[in-house]
């Protein structure tokens, strides 16, 4: 296994991929599955190259199977914080060890970028991400925002962690 930032010449599909496959398993039963089932292809690539934003990429040899993204805090009231946008995995690499690799290969990204105090969304009814997140050091701070995906409500809760040094 492989950790490296996005390069030039990668394979923006096989990255969007990673984003479509983990959402139709993490968000089965939390978001409609007509939603899910109607994910096109290359939906993130879009995303992938922002200014400002850093993606990791996690492969298994050549084959990318895992991917985060970062960057400056995206909201105002945390203007000096780091924020963690995504993490996915595909399905059959989940419990494998290999999101806490990515996970804390994130977070050093964020610190070498100067920041100490780190904060990401999480979906309310994700148990299985807030369980990670957790064991990472992430917390509920009570900050929450009301949304809709794929016309279903949704909540999706701020996590964070702040530096105790």
């Amino acid at each position: 296994m492989e950790i490296r930032k996005l390069r030039n010449g990668d394979d923006l599909f096989a990255v969007s991929r990673v984003y479509e496959e983990s959402w139709r398993g993490a968000y089965r039963g939390l978001l409609p599955q007509a939603y899910l089932d109607g994910i096109p292809a290359g939906k993130w690539v879009p995303y992938l190259e922002q200014a400002g934003r850093e993606s990791l990429l996690l492969l298994d040899g050549e084959k990318i199977v895992g991917t985060a993204n970062c960057c400056a805090s995206r909201f105002p009231e945390l203007s000096d914080w780091g924020e963690i946008v995504s993490l996915y995995l595909l399905p059959e690499y989940w419990g494998k060890g290999y999101g806490k690799l990515l996970f804390s290969a994130v977070v050093e990204q964020l610190e070498a970028m100067g920041y100490r105090d780190l904060f990401l969304w999480v979906l309310e009814g994700n148990q299985r991400a807030r369980t990670f997140y957790e064991r990472m050091g992430f917390r509920p701070n009570g900050t929450y925002v009301d949304d809709e995906i794929g016309g279903m409500p949704i909540r999706e809760m701020q996590y964070h962690k702040e530096d105790n040094g």
